[in-house]
């Protein structure tokens, strides 16, 4: 797929300096002159429609942990830091339902404008730059959240390489952040696409089949695997569309179509509230926001990204 890589957290060129974290002198010059993104509660510091860039040193720094290294922004290096240590007021406390928080917090010293807010919230308004450093600053600093000790021993872990590895004191071993590859699908038969909803998910939201990659599989079984467990319907040749880094926590979504070759579908309740065949017109309508059962995956998903363009003829 040619246009692939504009899917929102596509890639920006970023050059991640990965030699620099094997430097520690050099990782100490480079925050003197770097830039601080922090991050509360998986929340990016937002200004406007731009991240919220923050110098070393600013107060509202002051209970942040450690930062982690993300790359050099031509020429800038810019880090992330966790700021779960500060405590909002207490109006202004998220407010977490099972998909979306809109909530925004707002940090005493600094501007009136600049808030904590959901990156599914403002994904689609960042730059291609700003996107990759925003969804990889979360992704990483979510795992150092849930992998604070060593999976080998149980000791606690020091965080390593800037950010990049985490090493055990007591045995020795190291420990690198994880991506979890996900197969997002477009499940087609003629005109018609194959959707499907989670039970938590908004009221009438539908989105493209997917799941998680398992060990030992391929990508091109484990699209074939999840259609025909989730649904029932068995699937053809399966080929590559686009990929997309999720920082929900931390996954690959691996795009892809596939050719139908039944049409019955057979819900698996434990996977699917519901599943159905959407023709192209049905679709557009609901793209419009005109169709009142079904709407569609959110802004800046892949699985929007795969939809908008299999109807516009652009997925070669």
């Amino acid at each position: 797929m040619r246009i692939a890589e504009t899917v929102t957290f596509g890639g920006s060129a970023l050059d991640r300096a990965a030699q620099l974290r094997r430097d520690p002198q050099a990782l100490v010059t480079a925050l003197e002159r770097g830039r601080i993104l922090p991050l509360w509660r998986g929340k990016p510091l937002m200004r406007g429609d731009q991240p919220g860039w923050l110098p070393p040193g600013h107060p509202a720094l002051a209970p942040a942990a450690p930062p982690v290294f993300l790359g050099l922004d031509d020429g800038i290096p810019r880090f992330a830091a966790e700021l779960s240590a500060w405590t909002p007021a207490a109006d202004q406390d998220s407010v977490p339902p099972a998909f979306f928080d809109p909530s925004v917090q707002h940090h005493p010293d600094l501007p009136p404008d600049w808030g904590f807010a959901e990156l599914r919230g403002v994904m689609t308004l960042l730059s291609p730059r700003a996107a990759e450093l925003v969804a990889t600053a979360k992704a990483l600093l979510q795992w150092h959240a849930s992998h604070r000790f060593c999976a080998a021993c149980g000791a606690a872990s020091d965080l390593a390489m800037g950010g990049w590895q985490r090493t055990c004191p007591a045995c020795g071993a190291h420990h690198f952040p994880r991506t979890d590859p996900v197969v997002i699908m477009l499940v087609t038969r003629g005109n018609s696409v194959l959707l499907g909803r989670d039970a938590g998910w908004p009221d009438g939201m539908f989105s493209l089949l997917a799941g998680f990659v398992e060990p030992g599989e391929t990508i091109e079984a484990a699209v074939r695997r999840e259609v025909q467990e989730e649904t029932g319907i068995l699937c053809g040749p399966v080929g590559y569309l686009a990929s997309q880094p999720w920082p929900f926590p931390a996954s690959l979504m691996i795009g892809a179509r596939t050719e139908a070759l039944s049409e019955a579908i057979t819900i698996d309740p434990e996977e699917l509230e519901q599943a159905c065949w959407v023709s192209r017109e049905e679709l557009v309508t609901a793209l419009a926001g005109l169709n009142p059962q079904i709407k569609p995956a959110r802004k800046g998903s892949i699985a929007h990204f795969i939809l908008q363009n299999w109807l516009a003829d652009r997925l070669d």
